[in-house]
């Protein structure tokens, strides 16, 4: 593994460490910024996979494996941080099941899916909460791994943050994304030879639509960095499925949760209608999830 990989992998575990006692009840938990939706949405794709065996690719606390215990299958899992393996193995022995059947793992290498006297090959893979603090270099490596770890025919299911949720927000997070994404503004600028002058006043007069003091930067609890402070990327779910379908997933979908029903910097203003409205808008396939939902999962199965 590189430097730059060791770096962020290790700025990735040092701003989780605080959390693996309370990420559950935080994310999760009753008094949730929001409900966790997609819960149903993934134990749905994986009872109706017909899978017999779970791996979940970066399991934090037991997050989701937690809620798979009833279902008769076989469950495993693997998180970067300790404090989160730590939290996930008390977790799972409570239910029942084998602490050893979690273990510390990066998803980055092939090698951390399996465990001897474990499947060499699992029914279905599950990675959330993972992709946004992968460099964009190693996307591939991560989605081949997920590729590599199930059977054929096996069903993988991957979560990232919608970038194009950004045109929506009306914040820096659009700004942001219009100038790197859309304008792309260093080509540009380089291209605008002796307008280049012109072209920054146009970027900085533009910037000025946008409230770029929102959302406030997330940052960490006890001196470790936030989730704001280490690589945190969104992803564009029309460039992640034309990347499924590129490394040879079959049966590729693009479903969105987390929807928004004004954008969030309204939810001040109309209470709890907000978090309503936006909860009865939870439709994966509706496809203004591209711009409202500010979540989405890729889904494909393994030739």
């Amino acid at each position: 593994m590189s430097d730059s990989k060791s770096e962020v992998e290790t700025n990735v575990q040092h701003c989780y460490s605080t959390w693996g006692e309370t990420y559950y009840r935080d994310y999760y938990g009753e008094n949730a910024p929001y409900p966790p939706v997609h819960i149903n949405l993934l134990r749905e794709l994986i009872i109706n996979s017909g899978a017999k065996s779970v791996i979940d690719a970066g399991c934090g606390p037991a997050s989701f494996l937690r809620h798979l215990t009833g279902d008769n299958l076989e469950l495993y899992g693997f998180d970067l941080t300790a404090e989160m393996v730590s939290e996930a193995k008390r977790v799972m022995t409570d239910l029942g099941f084998n602490p050893n059947q979690v273990w510390q793992g990066s998803v980055l290498k092939e090698y951390d899916y399996i465990r001897p006297g474990f499947p060499l090959r699992y029914d279905a893979a599950i990675c959330f909460g993972v992709l946004p603090h992968i460099p964009v270099q190693d996307d591939e490596t991560v989605l081949q791994n997920l590729l590599n770890s199930v059977t054929p025919g096996g069903l993988v299911i991957v979560e990232a943050r919608n970038a194009l949720f950004s045109l929506f927000t009306q914040n820096r997070y659009t700004y942001e994304f219009v100038r790197d994404e859309l304008i792309r503004s260093e080509e540009l600028i380089a291209y605008a030879d002796s307008k280049k002058p012109e072209i920054t006043e146009a970027l900085v007069t533009y910037q000025k639509h946008f409230r770029m003091d929102l959302p406030p930067i997330r940052m960490g609890k006890a001196g470790e960095p936030g989730y704001d402070q280490v690589l945190s990327r969104t992803h564009n779910p029309l460039v992640l499925a034309q990347q499924f379908t590129r490394m040879g997933f079959q049966n590729v979908q693009t479903l969105f949760y987390h929807f928004h029903a004004l954008p969030p910097m309204f939810a001040g203003l109309t209470g709890d209608f907000f978090k309503a409205a936006s909860v009865s808008m939870e439709s994966p396939r509706d496809w203004r999830g591209y711009f409202m939902a500010s979540a989405f999962v890729i889904t494909g199965t393994r030739p």
